[in-house]
């Protein structure tokens, strides 16, 4: 009975894994895309970046 609980943790240990990583690499997209639509669309005036760093 212990092995069969382990067993159903491990899984779902992993299954949460899978899930966590694959929603970094969805805000890991977006960042992209955000980054990238932001270095497109700078002002026409000055040269300088839409974001202030």
């Amino acid at each position: 009975m212990i092995a069969l609980l382990l067993v159903l943790l491990l899984v779902l240990l992993l299954a949460g894994a899978g899930f966590a990583i694959k929603i970094l690499w969805w805000v890991t997209i977006a960042v992209l895309v955000i980054w990238l639509v932001g270095f497109v669309a700078r002002p026409s005036g000055g040269g300088g970046h839409w974001y202030r760093w």
